[in-house]
């Protein structure tokens, strides 16, 4: 599944950075950016035969429409939305959360950058120190599981894109993407 969610990834990314260059050339603010890459991101899906997940920018609920949250390093309880997310919206108990990505220009300030870092490796953690345990049956009360996580850094200047894949709650590895 991982080898298919990163490929799903790539060729959605493939499909935005083709489509959507003028939008990234033009500065074009990176909610816009994450809407866009969503509707690729979800077609890439249902072309693989994901059936059932959604690609939802900035999504903020979860079971009973209450607020996701993470627990940070120091585990105190964080409210969350990423900027997107590939998900069944909590109808796939199995495995609900399939990606979470993180987008950010490179001009944004380190701290911001490191938050969202911060929050792709709580997203994709199994667990919070074992409170809760995947048994595929009930959604655990704070957000985790995502099989992937990528952040994506846009350098407008040099067209390029840094991209780090994150799993288990730990930077797996990084490229650069031109555009």
């Amino acid at each position: 599944m991982k080898e298919l969610l990163q490929n799903i990834f790539e060729l959605s990314i493939d499909i935005f950075f083709s489509e959507e260059l003028e939008n990234i050339l033009n500065d074009v603010n990176e909610r816009n950016l994450c809407g866009r890459l969503a509707i690729y991101l979800e077609n890439a899906a249902k072309e693989n035969r994901i059936k059932g997940y959604y690609a939802d920018p900035e999504y903020n609920r979860k079971q009973n429409g209450q607020v996701k949250t993470i627990l940070d390093e120091e585990m105190n309880v964080v409210n969350i939305n990423c900027d997107i997310i590939l998900h069944s919206r909590g109808n796939i108990v199995a495995q609900d959360n399939l990606i979470a990505i993180e987008m950010k220009k490179s001009n944004r300030p380190e701290e911001e950058k490191e938050s969202d870092k911060k929050r792709l490796r709580a997203l994709t953690k199994d667990s919070y120190d074992d409170i809760w345990s995947f048994d595929g049956v009930a959604l655990p009360e704070h957000v985790c599981g995502y099989i992937l996580g990528f952040y994506m850094e846009l350098n407008i200047k040099a067209r390029n894109c840094l991209l780090e894949c994150y799993q288990k709650g730990i930077k797996t590895h990084e490229w650069i993407r031109n555009y």
